[in-house]
């Protein structure tokens, strides 16, 4: 059952409902009517033996759904194991959208009725409507009244006139991509690695860790790989990141094989979700393109999974059940038995470390396909060469953005923190606007005059006075967000047309694709971005880049804050000059002779990587240790603490494994709920969810109110 629970249950099965291994079927489940998955084993402790006339049966069958293949159930099981998540949450994820098991709504479009006369009272409206109509198509109303630009009640008229007729829309088919649809002329380095990709996607599962720079063409490479996929009559997966921005990476998937793949991400309606869930099973999607949950389809001949960006944190999920999708996505091939690619211009450590030990193939592309340098980085020392008062860019940034927009080209400034400023005080008596339920501050968003917290969602407007003393016309802004660097660009250049890319900005994903094809097609002078400006994308005539904060993800308690902040700016970085002949980075920074600093100013990745490495072997951390975290939370502060203390105290002894804390959370209050973490760090070898069920299952049952976190391999360590 798709609940938190780990363990499958007896019904009993009528004789004529159908129940297949994965099939859905619909059973009573205490008060209530719920869909289940029927398994082909039993899980968890089955208790004492019921007696069959005490069953309950099973309601009906969903013949009409797609089952699970017996892949996904293992799949599903090694998860749950791993993670110490219940097998139900799993089996949640894995059921994609609960449009999935509606029937599927037929839709109704209009055509011209060709016979019928001119309807008596013919407007403007009503002629415009009916012009695009004679051509015959079937469109939706709602379509048809826009392309016409009239109203809903204009279309209803027409049909009651009996000038159009209402007919079914046929079900719309996902295209088949042809691997042969356009043929790639390669560079030598391209070359090589196209071989090697086309030779993994052969048969026994392998993982390649596709490593290459900023433009060199790792898309163009893997796609090769996709393509010897599919002439095997088999799927292919590809993760990415943040697939709902990447309208370009569609364009370029569309140009080589033909037509679009199959989009899995949550911008999608549930229908859309459930059409593509209901393709994946029946082998009609040949390609998904998809987010991290895209790895929970159930796929009917999956053949590759391809995981671009693979160093992205955004492919760990810190909800409910905790996974680290490209590691999840490694084991989902060697349960299928094919190939992975890993593709990155900055790998992550562990993929780095397992591809110098051989566990993984290697494959490099040492240039950019365009043949353009790599752009030349700057630091911009913050201590020596400070912006003016009250401004936030240095005047050596200031200079070159002003050179750039004089050759007519483009800009990117680039500062990870949504948002006008990151804190609000009052002048008069110091007080800070902090989150009620939260141990946060409140961002102004000057934009939409309010004061967010970025943890929880509380809102306020932006008040006149301030609330403790009273005073009017007190309130100051204290640091900048990229909304206040967009002020002062446009107070700079105010000829300049500029961009924001911030995901509190833009509404919709349509909007999103909007900006960004701007972006590309040189409309845009100065782009303004937080993170999402370095996933991926090709802007042709981005020509210098900016950092504002280049030390923003650096002295934090996390172990991969180096690593993080050095991927982040090399990413950004690499956006320039991927087509001009030369592109130019400019780092702000208070600490220019800090490893990660010197790593991007330099471009010697391979010395800061040999130098993460080695602090990482010597601190027993991933990947040559293993670490795991508790997290206790509760609304009442004292019972989290005591809560964690207990913990602590009933763990079990043991050599090798280290306990950590309890301590407060760096995030002490989230939503209200105090937060206290234990982190538990073991040498690679051990089996730390063994030690970590024998450790819960000596707990006592914790109150109601109390919530104990498992996260395995954690990511986020506030």
């Amino acid at each position: 059952m798709p609940v938190a629970l780990d363990q499958t249950y007896d019904y009993l099965l009528p004789a004529d409902i159908a129940a297949p291994p994965g099939g859905f079927v619909l059973v009573p489940f205490g008060p209530q009517s719920r869909i289940g998955v029927v398994w082909d084993t039993a899980v968890g402790d089955p208790g004492k033996p019921i007696p069959e006339k005490k069953l309950k049966a099973v309601t009906a069958g969903l013949p009409e759904v797609p089952p699970l293949p017996t892949i996904s159930l293992r799949f599903a099981e090694w998860l749950a194991r791993y993670t110490l998540s219940p097998l139900g949450m799993v089996v949640r994820m894995m059921m994609g959208s609960s449009a999935v098991f509606e029937p599927v709504k037929p839709r109704f479009g209009v055509r011209l009725n060709q016979e019928a006369a001119e309807p008596p009272r013919m407007t403007p409206a009503r002629k415009r409507a009916l012009t695009i109509a004679s051509d015959g198509l079937i469109r939706a109303k709602s379509a048809l009244a826009t392309e016409a630009a009239c109203t809903s009640g204009v279309i209803d008229g027409l049909i009651a006139a009996g000038n159009l007729i209402e007919v079914a829309i046929p079900e719309r088919r996902f295209g088949r991509p042809n691997p042969t649809h356009t043929t790639v002329d390669f560079a030598d380095a391209q070359a090589r690695a196209v071989d090697a990709m086309r030779s993994a996607a052969e048969g026994a599962f392998s993982v390649t860790l596709l490593d290459g720079v900023t433009g060199s063409g790792k898309t163009e490479v893997y796609f090769e790989a996709v393509a010897r996929t599919l002439e095997k009559g088999r799927q292919a997966l590809i993760m990415l990141p943040e697939i709902a921005l990447t309208s370009q990476f569609m364009d370029r998937f569309t140009a080589r094989f033909g037509c679009a793949p199959v989009e899995w991400h949550s911008a999608l309606s549930s229908p859309e979700r459930a059409r593509a869930w209901r393709a994946a099973a029946t082998g009609e999607a040949r390609v998904v393109v998809g987010a991290r949950s895209a790895l929970f389809l159930p796929y009917s001949e999956l053949g590759l999974i391809v995981v671009d960006e693979e160093h992205d944190g955004g492919f760990k999920q810190d909800d409910r059940v905790h996974y680290q999708a490209r590691d999840m996505a490694v084991v989902r091939a060697s349960l299928g038995k094919f190939a992975v690619v890993l593709s990155s211009a900055t790998p992550s450590i562990e993929s780095h470390v397992n591809a110098q030990t051989g566990r993984y193939r290697s494959v490099t592309l040492p240039g950019r396909y365009s043949g353009a340098e790599l752009p030349e980085i700057i630091p911009v020392d913050m201590r020596r060469e400070p912006p003016e008062k009250g401004r936030w860019l240095a005047p050596a940034l200031v200079c070159a953005m002003t050179e750039t927009f004089e050759r007519k080209q483009q800009t990117l400034l680039f500062l990870n923190r949504r948002g006008y400023a990151p804190l609000t005080l009052c002048r008069s008596c110091g007080h800070r606007f902090d989150c009620p339920q939260c141990t946060a501050w409140l961002v102004e968003h000057r934009y939409r005059h309010r004061l967010n917290c970025h943890h929880c969602g509380f809102s306020l407007p932006l008040p006149e006075k301030c609330p403790k003393c009273g005073e009017p016309d007190t309130l100051v802004a204290c640091g900048p967000g990229i909304e206040r660097i967009a002020e002062e660009v446009g107070e700079r250049f105010p000829q300049a047309r500029l961009a924001l890319l911030s995901s509190d900005l833009v509404p919709s994903l349509t909007e999103m694709r909007e900006i960004i094809k701007t972006i590309e097609t040189g409309d845009a002078d100065i782009v303004i971005g937080t993170q999402m400006v370095a996933k991926g994308h090709h802007f042709p005539q981005l020509a210098t880049v900016g950092i504002v904060d280049g030390d923003l993800g650096l002295g934090t308690a996390d172990p991969r804050a180096a690593e993080r902040t050095f991927q982040l700016l090399h990413q950004v970085t690499g956006r320039a000059g991927r087509v001009l002949a030369m592109g130019r980075g400019f780092v702000q920074t208070y600490m220019p002779e800090h490893p990660v600093m010197q790593a991007i100013i330099t471009g010697d990745r391979d010395a800061f990587l040999a130098n993460e490495i080695r602090q990482r072997q010597a601190g027993l951390l991933p990947p040559y240790g293993r670490l795991a975290a508790l997290i206790i939370s509760a609304r009442d502060k004292e019972l989290a603490e005591l809560f964690a203390r207990d913990v602590a105290r009933h763990a079990p002894p043991a050599e090798r494994i280290e306990v950590l804390g309890p301590a407060e959370a760096p995030l002490a209050v989230i939503r209200g709920r105090h937060r206290w973490r234990l982190l538990i760090k073991a040498p690679r070898e051990l089996d730390v969810q063994a030690y970590l069920r024998a450790w819960l299952d000596t707990l006592p049952k914790p109150p109601s109110d109390l919530r104990l976190t498992v996260d395995i391999d954690p990511y986020n360590f506030l």
